[in-house]
């Protein structure tokens, strides 16, 4: 019985990194990479830390009866649509140079071109959001962008490696579109792996200031959650981002729970003139990774932004919520508050220079 055990056990870890050494899987830091990270003040006991203590799961929660209700608790009806999502294929290739727009691409990705410089947002354009194609299927409707569809860009920026936000086949088919990438200490390793030079990334740790092309500037910013590609966690560092342009201040969420960070972000760089936040994909058992919709509510305060965009839902079911409930919470709080929320369909362009941007409540079609 003992031999039967081991050899299990043998088999089950030998098959473990045969998947993991696949190329999706990404790569460790090592040499200087690795000892770039041991330096930062964010990095204690061989992972990235939090500013302040965050447990993975809340206050009377356990992992167990976190799995067994996502996999055996009766699912909402609305946890996927029934319908195909709206949405609008934009020709992105052909979007005039000066014009400064906002285009969702559903669940975190987003491109934006501004002040004659072009972005592009944690791109997940393949038809998953996970490391194989069976799982986390992306919704009908919010998979009409293509990496075929991406223009040549000056900046590709990445906020943490999960695979929602990380995705291998898309960024490994923009490699020679990408001028450069800006990403977060140690996510560098991955895209190196995949083909990236290292001349092309950015790789930088918060309370980090880069200069971009155009006087533009971007500013690594905390964020409250977590990193991982494989079963270590937060051996690569998660971030925010402050993208400060000449005409305009524009905060880049990336995932986050609650907490102070953003109260400091808004007042050592705000106020904002769009705030692009995750919204979506939330559950009380890790309100403290992912915020809820009245959390998400109090961030954007916190920032003093006077456009939000709410991003993260209608495209992946990573949690338990009915698929169109971030939205319609979201707008819902927002106008008890007297925020300015802009809820874009897919693909609709957002123009960048207009004050009284207006959109449809397409999620109750």
């Amino acid at each position: 019985m003992i031999y039967t055990i081991i050899t299990i056990a043998v088999v089950a870890v030998l098959l473990y990194f045969i998947i993991t050494s696949q190329q999706v899987f990404g790569a460790e830091a090592k040499g200087a990479r690795l000892e770039r990270m041991q330096k930062s003040k964010h990095y204690k006991d061989g992972q990235f830390q939090n500013l302040s203590y965050t447990p993975s799961l809340a206050e009377g929660y356990s992992m167990p009866k976190v799995m067994y209700d996502f996999f055996f608790k009766k699912k909402n009806p609305l946890i996927k649509p029934l319908k195909d999502i709206p949405s609008i294929h934009t020709d992105l290739k052909n979007l005039p140079k000066d014009q400064d727009v906002f285009v969702w691409l559903g669940h975190s990705s987003y491109y934006i071109q501004t002040d004659g410089v072009s972005f592009l947002i944690d791109p997940v354009l393949s038809l998953y959001g996970s490391p194989f194609k069976f799982f986390n299927k992306a919704f009908s409707g919010a998979d009409i962008f293509k990496p075929e569809d991406i223009p040549n860009l000056d900046y590709l920026v990445i906020t943490h490696d999960h695979y929602d936000h990380l995705d291998y086949p898309t960024v490994k088919v923009l490699k020679d579109r990408v001028e450069k990438v800006i990403l977060p200490l140690g996510v560098g390793a991955h895209l190196e792996r995949w083909g990236y030079n290292q001349e092309q990334l950015i790789e930088e740790e918060w309370d980090t200031e880069v200069v971009l092309k155009n006087n533009i500037k971007i500013i690594y910013t905390p964020a409250r959650h977590f990193s991982g590609r494989k079963v270590k966690r937060n051996v690569t560092l998660w971030t925010s981002y402050v993208l400060e342009t000449p005409t305009k201040k524009i905060f880049l969420g990336g995932d986050s729970g609650y907490d102070t960070h953003f109260k400091m972000i808004g007042e050592k760089y705000g106020p904002f003139d769009y705030a692009i936040i995750e919204n979506g994909q939330y559950n009380e058992a890790w309100k403290y990774i992912h915020a809820l919709p009245e959390d998400v509510i109090q961030a954007c305060i916190d920032l003093n932004a006077k456009n939000i965009i709410p991003v993260h839902s209608s495209k992946f079911a990573l949690a338990l919520h009915a698929w169109n409930e971030p939205l319609e919470k979201v707008t819902s709080l927002g106008k008890d508050k007297n925020l300015h929320i802009l809820t874009p369909l897919i693909g609709e362009t957002v123009d960048l220079n207009k004050a009284d941007n207006q959109f449809k409540i397409w999620w109750e079609d």
